[in-house]
Order: structure tokens, then sequence, then C-alpha cells
């Protein structure tokens, strides 16, 4: 497994006809200005030699071309992938595959000053903690773009944290998190983020049950249920949420925000749909046995116990419908958020149940909005259904009976549009401009490619499959240009793979992930590329075209980058200075300071031990890329202030002493003179 076979064209043929490219290429670049070659021997020579020196097929020669990015040449499009447990998210451009950014989102993260000591970052990770203790990780799984009519916009990305039920909002004015919210009543979390079609809420699901207080909803550090196998049916509810979104402020609003209470299922991913689907979200469960374990106890261990049935309940919800009850005061308060309960949502026709093959995974959306795509996991098919046929099942009220709970079945033949038979351990869904479906197979090691029917795809062959591609190892999700959107780009696609095995040198026994670029632009699919991934264990990720992302170069002068505006305390050079004073009794020593390549002012500090210390500095730089930072040794104090920026630092000068400050990114030949000290005096 792994070896790349040679393609069945004469290399001659073939370096001849890449010669001609590659020579068009360079010229362009050169005339482009942005790099600059030396002079090299003739093309079809010069690849000839390098591909039987280093032993490569001409299908490695044709990929390298197909990736190859040059200097100063940018990516057609913009990965943003989750780093799993890394609390992060990673952008990578494509076809080059290059890491180009890990935005800190949920773990602290020094090189962007991300919880040392940076007043907006330090407000972020408090505002997203439980109110029991301060969060400084996550485990992020699903990024999401803003929408308007259903496309995606690359304004704002968005991206949950299934370890602590939380939601991120990500600026790409200056690709920095901007918001955090704890989700109410929810513990973890792993269906979202997904956006409404104009961004009104972004939507996720819990992923475990919680234990709610009838009434009351779930509050960290305070409800507790005792777990049993009959409080667990009673007492543990899912929940799904939809958080408002104020785009203008780029503010969660919980304000106007509301939650569906749902039974103890594992609730799974979640697809807010368009076009026909509008108003109707869907999402995946498992564990419907609602097992809980207890190997000890005498009881199945919690996979077998939730592996016991032949189906599981696709969840059809109609979000629109739970937002009228919410306006209409039929919604109840609990823990900050409207939540329309279990028994309204059944009563008033805001949750319906179709059966899916057990222990499904993955929930898209297909461009027409007309398809509801599941993996079967445990089932070697793809599930396709037909929301017409769900919305006629609904209105005609054609119900196979009622979950314990009294939420309505419908049959799965009403709301079926086909199956379609993959290699094992079907996963997650992605869709092209063709009408073609892909399904990752985590057991299979491969990627299927088949057809969808009208009106993504009109051929002769709906709901077959038409191809198949090895990977290498066991693929999770996968992810092609802006699918899950009414009009997804095609291309490329790129396998997030759990395991890398043989594909690396060996660097112990923690390997990476490996994502592989693919090319899917014709008949059959071709690997193109490895990426190793050393960060954590992505998950989802998604691509958008690079020309729809409208990012800063620099910040005005002055910018506070929570807002957008002149901060209040941006100093001006010459103007820098030192006040100690007191508030409400404690002694701080503000400091208004400027940073300008090699010079930080003040460079003399002097406070007395105890004194809060409240630094603002701005960068005075206009140029891009003139970022500086802020490190005081033996304090875990680091900012990094880009320019324009201007940064607030807070601590507590605790210990006395003459501690050295320094900028801490590489910024000029006398970089290291830009410095200064802190004295503490003995109080």
């Amino acid at each position: 497994m792994g070896v790349v076979k040679e393609a069945k064209v004469s290399r001659r043929k073939l370096i001849s006809a890449l010669g001609a490219g590659v020579v068009v290429g360079a010229a362009a670049g050169f005339t482009a200005g942005r790099f600059i070659t030396p002079p090299a021997p003739p093309v079809a020579a010069a690849v000839e030699k390098v591909i039987t020196e280093r032993k490569l097929t001409t299908f490695h020669a044709v990929a390298a071309l197909k990736t190859y990015v040059p200097g100063g040449v940018y990516d057609e499009f913009v990965m943003f992938s989750s780093g799993g447990h890394s609390g992060q998210v990673l952008v990578i451009g494509v076809p080059s595959m290059r890491l180009l950014k890990v935005i800190a989102v949920y773990t602290v993260e020094p090189w962007q000053g991300y919880g040392y000591g940076d007043v907006k970052t330090m407000r972020l990770l408090e505002k997203g903690s439980n109110g029991v203790r301060l969060l400084t990780m996550g485990d992020t799984h699903h990024p999401e773009f803003d929408r308007r009519n259903a496309e995606y916009v690359g304004e704002w990305l968005f991206i949950g944290d299934k370890l602590n039920a939380r939601m991120a909002a990500i600026g790409l004015r200056d690709f920095e998190t901007k918001d955090i919210v704890k989700l109410p009543n929810t513990q973890t979390q792993h269906g979202g983020a997904c956006t409404t079609p104009n961004t009104e809420y972004v939507a996720c699901m819990s992923q475990f049950p919680a234990p709610w207080e009838p009434g009351k909803g779930y509050k960290p550090g305070v409800t507790y249920v005792p777990l049993t196998e009959k409080n667990f049916a009673d007492y543990f509810r899912g929940c799904a949420s939809f958080i408002a979104f104020d785009r203008a402020k780029g503010r969660f609003d919980l304000a106007r925000s509301f939650q569906i209470e749902l039974p103890p299922y594992m609730q799974d991913l979640e697809v807010v749909g368009w076009g026909p689907s509008d108003g109707f979200a869907f999402t995946n469960s498992i564990n419907t046995e609602r097992a809980i374990g207890g190997v000890l106890e005498g009881r199945p261990p919690l996979e077998v116990g939730a592996s016991q049935r032949d189906f599981d309940y696709l969840h059809v919800i109609n979000w629109k419908k739970a937002e009228e009850l919410v306006r209409a005061g039929k919604a109840v308060e609990m823990n900050g958020v409207k939540v329309v309960t279990l028994e309204t949502a059944v009563k008033e026709g805001v949750l319906f149940f179709v059966p899916e093959p057990k222990s499904p995974h993955g929930c898209d959306m297909s461009p027409s909005g007309r398809y509801v795509v599941i993996g079967g996991k445990l089932s070697p098919v793809v599930t396709i259904y037909d929301v017409e046929k769900i919305k006629s099942a609904i209105a005609d009220k054609r119900f196979e009976g009622t979950d314990p709970y009294g939420v309505p079945i419908i049959r799965f033949e009403d709301a079926k549009a086909a199956q379609i038979e993959t290699a094992l351990g079907p996963l997650h869904n992605e869709f092209d401009d063709k009408g073609h479906g892909y399904v990752s197979t985590f057991i299979g090691n491969e990627v299927n490619k088949y057809t969808l029917g009208p009106p993504d795809y009109t051929g002769p062959n709906p709901f077959k499959l038409v191809d198949r591609i090895k990977i290498h190892y066991n693929i999770g999700h996968l992810c092609t240009p802006e699918s899950d959107s009414p009009s997804p780009k095609g291309k490329y696609l790129v396998a997030l793979n759990k395991w890398s095995l043989d594909r690396f040198m060996n660097i112990g026994p923690l390997l990476p992930q490996n994502f592989q670029l693919i090319d899917i632009s014709g008949e059959k699919m071709e690997l193109l590329y490895d990426m190793p991934i050393g960060i954590g264990e992505p998950h989802y990720a998604k691509m958008i075209l690079a020309s729809k992302l409208k990012p800063l170069e620099v910040y005005p002068v002055g910018t506070n980058p929570e807002t957008f505006e002149k901060d209040p305390n941006a100093t001006e050079k010459g103007k820098e200075r030192i006040h100690r004073h007191q508030e409400d009794g404690r002694w701080v020593t503000e400091v208004w300071a400027t940073e300008i390549r090699s010079t930080i002012t003040p460079d003399i500090i002097r406070c007395k031990a105890g004194d809060l210390v409240r630094l603002h500095i701005t960068n005075v730089e206009t140029a891009r890329d003139a970022t500086h930072a802020f490190a005081l040794s033996e304090y875990n104090i680091i900012a990094s202030i880009e320019p324009g920026e201007t940064a607030t630092i807070e601590f507590t000068a605790d210990k006395p002493g003459v501690y050295c400050f320094y900028c801490i990114e590489f910024c000029s030949p006398l970089h290291l003179e830009m410095a200064g000290w802190l004295e503490v005096e003995p109080a």
C-alpha cells in the first residue's frame, strides 16, 4: 500500500510537454517581479535529470508541478482546518499545502502572545470559561464560514470546542479570535459550527448528554444527578444551540439566542439547510439505546451498549418554527438563554426523527439543498435523504410511531432517496461542482466518488459509485473547496488522515497526522501530495477561494484589534509616560509606551512590589510585517504587537528585583538592543 504506480505515458513525451508549461510559468513569475531564477539548462533535460537522480516517476513529476506555487505567487484556495486537541485553527494554502498560520483560539500560544498577559486575550479565555475554572485548552473540530444567501463570504470563521462546549468567532480581517462563548446547558458539543443562510445564528449540537435539573437545565459545577440508567433516561438531555451573532460587532449574543432540548441520545454532526431545506437543520445521533457503560458494575462497555439497534435517528429540526416559538414567549429561560423544551418541540412540530443506519457519522447537504447525506460508519453505505420527501411526510403526518419521548418518527422509505454501497467505514461527504459526492471510508482506506440525483446531477447514472482512490491511512474527514454550500468549486480534495505510518521518516512513537491532496478535476482521482500535521489531531476543514478573503495588511496606528477602532490608550511617539496612582485602594503603575525599530520607550519602568502594572504599548510602525513584541523575563508575560496595534498588558509585580524586557520578534539589525528594564522596588 502507498506505492504510486508509473503513469502509462512516455516519459520523454511527458517531459517535452511539461517543458513548455514550466517555461511559461517561470516567465510569468519573472515578469510579475515576484521572484528571480538563475539560468537553467533546457527544461526537458533538467526534468529528466531530476527524475532519474531522485528515482521518481513521471507521475511524481506531474504531481509536483500541480502543487508547486512559487514564492510571490499565491494559492488559489485557503483551507482552515481544526487543530484538534491543540485547541487552535490551521491555515493552509491549496494546492501548495503550505502551513501559513496557526490561529490561537482556545489554547495559550506564545508567538501570538495569546493568554500571557495581553488583556484582550486574557479576557477572551476568561469569558469563554465555565465559571468554575479558567479553561486554557480545547478540542477544535468543525470550522465554518459566515454566509450570505447560503454562500460563503469569508469575513468570519467559527470553530467549536468539543471538550468544553464553546464556540469561537475568528475575524478574517486580521485572522484573530474575537469572541468565545460558553454554550449554556451543554457540557460537550460536536455538531458545529454551522451557520444559517445569512449568519443569523451559529448552530451546533451537544455531543454527550448532560445532567439537567427539570426546568433549570445544566449549570457547570452546580447540577448533579446521580448516574444510573433510569436517571440517564429521565434527567440527562441533549441540546441544539442556535447562537445569535452580530456581524458588525463580531460578538455572540445570548439574549437573542435559543436552544432546543433533545432526548439523551448522543447527537453528532449538524448541517443547516438552504433552498428546499431552508429553515431546517439536520443532525445524526448515536446511542439511541441510552446506554451508559459501566463494565465494573456489570453492564456492557459503552461502545457495545450503544451499538445494539440497527437504526439510530436522523434529527430533523425546524429551527425557523423554534425561533417563532421563542418570539411568541413559548420558551423557558435556563441559565441565560431561552430554551424550547422537548415537550414543546414535540407539540409544536419542531422536532422529528428519521431512522438511519446505526452509529452514523457525517451529515452534509448537497449543493441544491435537496439531499441530506450521511455515512454509515458501521454500515458500508452512504444514505441519501430527500428533503422534499421528508417535508411531505411531515405535512401528511405519515409517521411509524414515536420514540420514548413522543418525537414522531418518519418511515425510512418515506425519506430515503438512495443508498450507495461503499468501502467499509464511510464517514463524511463532500461535493464538487459537477454533481458528485465524495465519501471518506475509515476502514477501507479509500475516498469513494459517486453521483447525486437531480437537480445536482442530471446525467444518466444517478446515485452510482463511479470512482475510488486509496489513501494512507484511516481517513476521517475530507474537504473540497466550498462544499456544503450552493456553489462548490471542485478541483481539489484533501483527505484528513488519522494515521501516517510509513509516509514520513521515523520521529518517534507519536506520529503526525497526514493530509493528502487529491486532484478531482478529471474523471479519475489522482493523489498529489502528502502533508504531515504535527500539531494535535485535525478533524474537519473548510476551504474557500483565496480571492474572497480581504485581510488587512497593517492596522491604522493606534488600533484596538477587539473593536477595530482607535484605542483610547494609543500613544504617539514622543508622548510616552508613566503614572502611578490608586484604583479602588490598589496601587497601579500605568505606562503608555511605543515600539519602533529598534526602541521601546520608556525603556526603564519603576514600580513597587504588589503594584498592578498596566502597559499600553503602541506599535507605531506603518510598514507591513513590522511586527514587534513585548516579553518580560521571569514573569510569564509576552504579547505580539502587529504594525499599528495598541495592546494592553496587565500583571502583578509581586517580586522585588530588576527584570529585563525586550522585543522578542526579530525586527531589525539592532533587534538585540530593543530592550529595557522593569525595576520592582520593595514595598
